[in-house]
This record gives structure tokens, sequence and C-alpha cells, in this order.
């Protein structure tokens, strides 16, 4: 397993780095996996999507889908894309310290 330092923190992550271990994220950890995506700041609007996704992994075990973030958080898929550009499931995951969504290439 390889780890990363992000934020001061050193964290498990897979080959494509992806966290392994969700306990080990935080809201810094977040902030500079954003950056890494190419978004510059976390705006509330961020931070509904992300702690919606980390819920519902909680939850279900696995990072949400597109269609389930824009059909249960309630975010339209435009707005999605806007926040997230190019790939928002992915990056959602990754921004929330979860692993890849099933179906992202």
């Amino acid at each position: 397993m390889a780890t990363k330092t992000i934020a001061g923190t050193t964290v498990d992550v897979n080959d494509e780095g992806f966290m392994t271990d969700p306990a080990q994220w935080n809201k810094e950890i977040a902030a500079e996996l954003a950056q890494e995506e190419g978004i510059p700041t976390l705006t509330d609007a961020h931070w509904k999507v992300i702690d919606f996704a980390r819920q519902d992994a909680g939850a279900s075990g696995k990072a949400p889908t597109l269609r389930r973030i824009t059909t249960v958080a309630g975010v339209s898929t435009k707005e999605l894309f806007a926040l997230f550009p190019k790939g928002p499931a992915k990056k959602v995951a990754k921004v929330s310290g979860l692993g890849k969504p099933e179906g992202c290439v």
C-alpha cells in the first residue's frame, strides 16, 4: 500500500491517488486535494456535496455515483459539473477521501 503526505498528514492511497482509509481524511486534506484537482477554494456548495458523499459512503460502503449525487443530494448535473469540472463523481470521491466510484473509468 502506498502512502502520500497531504496537508502534513501521511495517508494510505491506491495507485490512482484515492485514499483507501476514509477515517484518515479531514477538511485540510480535502482542501489540498481539491487544489490538486484544479478547485482553488471549497465553497459551501462544495461542502454540501462532500458532506453528502461521506455520509452516503458511510452508509453504503462505497462512493456515490454521479446519478446518486444528483438525485439524492439535490444537486443538478449542471451544478455538479460547475463545482467539480471534468469528471465530477471521481473528483467528489477523491476530495471526500473515498475510493473511486463504481463505473468510473
